[in-house]
């Protein structure tokens, strides 16, 4: 439906263009209320020029008469009145117009779908390729159309069987008539009874010889009735076992990935169609199972028919529950860091809900929190003492019909952890550590109360903290989880060590996702981070390729001589970057991830006043600033490392200037406008070893001697290693800002401008 959502947005001429595709040999109408259909079909598949593939087309052609009639009866209400008539026409229209030529039918809609596609790539100034479905797309669809084939001639052979079988019987019991004449001849004279008996018999011995023949054809009817129904169901259960366990599994792994900043899931409409097209296809071939049997027991003839018909039965009942039960998804997931006493939403959808009608009884959702230990129960179908190790406010909602889009869902808008309860920990583990899981379960009806399924499904694993402080470590928790977890496994577990690339991709993952900026970690920043994870020196990505890191080493056990661990020290320089410093990664003029040393070879060659930003190493969330400076008191010209124009660098961050005319040599005079006392202490002397920061720099054209500075300890917004500390620099802020605020009298009395 993607082409038909792009093609309404069209403006002016390509929207004209557009509309001027459809007509009585179309109606527009058709493909607004059939897009997804429209587009799901193969129609490329069918050669125009083969006259072979016309019976493809009238498949195509019986297949769209039958989705108008399917959308037309669903229509209810004020409203859907007119549009039901309306759709109903098309159909027949569309029946009589194509019916003697079905390609002409193809060729009308190739010619839309590619007009419109090339409309809507002309538009966007971008390729939209009109293949634009996976082959494993198409060979889902093609499926689907070779189901629906089988399943129309297996409903064509019962029908026949039906009618046969309806024959039989009146030749039957023609047969029993004939027996109950030749048995009252008994009170017929003789002479007159010889000649009717001789015809009787000669007649029941043709009805009885006709009987037996036909007796065989049904059982053989019946038989090959059963191999279809067989075959049909194997294919069914293959094709679920491809949407269910692999597309469908894709998705709910796309959806963990996405809370790691990973690309959003989507494809869950594409998901529901493929369902909704295997219930109705399973719910079809289930009764024409069931109307077997009933032809069965209505005359009973000798053979394996009972047994096999009774393990179809039992066959197709197993494959609507998996159908079911599976389809019954987390569309929105709760929170993955859980902090009590706080609102949380989340979402949950039946995929097939609309297709059976379990809308027409509205289900009632309800959602419990349990820990690890009780969702592995759960799976094993093992009863626990205690249903939930929570209480969740607000945790019952009705599900909703949306009659637009077609689904069938729940929203919990207003939930809330109220409380907890916490099991045994293990060894060394924390209570960030401590995985726990949302459980949302329901009863359905399928098929008026015919079949009952109560289903759950489980969230992703939840961390439920208490306090604002452990969101760091219960973040950790959640990212090696939906980093690391496979498919299928017994909750919640995890591989207790992974090689570096893959924590490195995860890394990265999160970290754009935090930044909002395709900026990512390159490969020097991630050699940093394996220095700094292995405590190594080597500057060659392949030594750390065969690496692996485990769990304690993530974020278990402090970096050596740190109170912090790896995370703590990688989560505090994401917080910096996303709260006070994102424009500036995103447009490089940081480049962060550099250890001291480092920093000093790369400024040692470099012209006075040359500085960079790293990340500190000893602070979490700190930033220091390392610069040239040809002596203590003079810090030079400011120029920026790597080497960038000063306007490009600070161009988008300054102040522009107003009246003053544009410097010569590219640097503003400074003006000192006011003294803050409290803030201002002597010139220090000069003194080797220790160079000081400097407000000013002096004209660019004096060549210096060229040293290398960091800050100095004697910088009150600096530690011991030159670290610059974030909070204390806002302080500072704020004071300067409080003594503005007092009346200049007081404050500035002798102080010169």
């Amino acid at each position: 439906m993607a082409v038909w959502i792009q093609a309404q947005q069209l403006q002016g001429d390509a929207l004209h263009q557009m509309q001027s595709l459809y007509g009585q040999h179309f109606p527009i109408e058709v493909r607004h209320y059939l897009a997804q259909w429209i587009e799901g079909q193969l129609w490329d598949s069918v050669e125009l020029e083969n006259p072979q593939d016309e019976l493809k087309a009238k498949r195509l052609l019986d297949s769209l008469v039958q989705e108008l009639q399917r959308k037309a009866e669903h229509q209810v209400g004020e409203d859907g009145f007119l549009l039901k008539i309306k759709l109903g026409h098309y159909a027949s229209q569309l029946k009589s117009t194509y019916d003697r030529c079905p390609l002409e039918l193809v060729r009308c809609i190739k010619h839309i779908l590619h007009s419109e596609q090339r409309l809507v790539q002309e538009a966007n100034n971008a390729s939209f390729p009109i293949g634009s479905l996976s082959q494993r797309h198409q060979q889902i669809n093609q499926t689907f159309e070779e189901l629906r084939v089988s399943t129309q001639e297996t409903e064509n052979e019962l029908r026949k069987l039906q009618h046969n079988q309806e024959y039989f019987i009146i030749q039957y019991q023609e047969n029993l008539r004939i027996q109950a004449q030749l048995s009252s001849l008994s009170a017929v004279p003789a002479e007159e009874r010889t000649q009717r008996e001789t015809s009787l018999q000669a007649k029941r011995a043709t009805v009885e010889a006709w009987l037996t023949r036909e007796a065989n054809t049904l059982q053989k009817y019946r038989l090959d009735l059963a191999e279809k129904h067989q075959k049909t169901l194997g294919q069914l259960r293959k094709q679920q076992t491809l949407i269910l366990d692999e597309e469908l599994i894709q998705w709910k792994r796309r959806q963990q990935l996405a809370g790691n900043g990973g690309p959003t899931e989507g494809g869950l409409d594409v998901l529901q169609s493929w369902c909704e097209k295997l219930a109705d296809l399973i719910w079809q071939n289930r009764q024409q199972i069931r109307r077997a049997e009933h032809l069965t027991q209505q005359l009973p003839l000798p053979g394996p028919m009972e047994e096999l018909l009774t393990k179809l039965n039992s066959d197709i009942t197993d494959i609507i529950s998996a159908l079911v039960t599976s389809t019954f998804i987390i569309e929105k997931q709760p929170p993955q860091v859980l902090k009590t006493q706080t609102k949380f939403a989340a979402t949950v959808r039946l995929l097939v809900g609309g297709k059976l009608n379990v809308h027409m009884n509205p289900p009632q959702v309800k959602a419990v929190i349990v820990s690890e230990q009780q969702a592995k129960a759960l799976l094993k179908n093992e009863s626990t003492r205690n249903d939930s190790s929570g209480e969740i406010l607000n945790n019952n909602c009705v599900m909703e019909y949306h009659r637009t889009t077609g689904t069938l869902s729940a929203h919990f808008r207003n939930m809330s952890l109220k409380r907890i309860k916490r099991s045994d920990r293990r060894g060394a583990e924390s209570v960030t550590e401590e995985k726990f899981t949302v459980m949302f379960e329901s009863q359905f009806s399928v098929g008026g109360n015919e079949l009952v399924f109560h289903v759950k499904t489980l969230s992703l694993p939840v961390v439920v903290i208490v306090h604002g402080s452990q969101d760091n470590n219960a973040t950790a928790t959640v990212l090696w989880d939906n980093a690391f977890a496979e498919p299928g496994r017994v909750p919640f577990v995890v591989p207790d060590k992974v090689l570096w690339p893959q924590l490195c991709e995860a890394l990265d993952m999160k970290y754009k996702a935090e930044m909002h900026s395709a900026r990512g970690l390159c490969d020097d920043n991630l050699v940093f981070l394996a220095q700094k994870a292995f405590s190594s020196a080597s500057i060659n990505p392949e030594d750390y390729r065969s690496m692996t890191m485990s769990w304690a080493q993530f974020n278990r056990e402090s970096l050596p001589g740190r109170n912090f661990t790896f995370w703590q020290w990688f989560d505090g320089v994401m917080e910096l970057m996303k709260k006070h410093l994102k424009p500036h990664w995103n447009d490089g003029a940081i480049l962060g991830f550099v250890n001291k040393q480092q920093a000093q070879d790369m400024l040692m060659s470099k012209p006075n006043g040359t500085f960079l930003l790293r990340f500190s190493d000893s602070e979490i969330g700190g930033i220091t600033i390392a610069w040239v400076a040809e002596n203590p008191n003079k810090a030079g010209t400011v120029l920026y490392y790597p080497p960038r124009s000063k306007q490009s660098v600070f161009g988008p961050i300054h102040e522009p200037m107003h009246g003053s005319p544009h410097p010569v040599d590219g640097y503003v005079k400074p003006q000192i406008k006011q003294v803050v006392p409290e803030f201002t202490t002597p010139n220090p002397e000069p003194s080797s070893g220790n160079p000081t920061y400097m407000d000013q720099a002096p004209s660019p054209s004096v060549a210096h001697p060229i040293n290398f500075a960091i800050f100095p300890p004697i910088d009150p917004m600096m530690d011991a290693d030159g670290e610059f500390d974030l909070e204390d620099t806002m302080d500072v802020a704020r004071h300067v800002e409080e003594l503005l605020r007092r009346p200049m009298a007081n404050q500035w009395d002798g102080q010169q401008s």
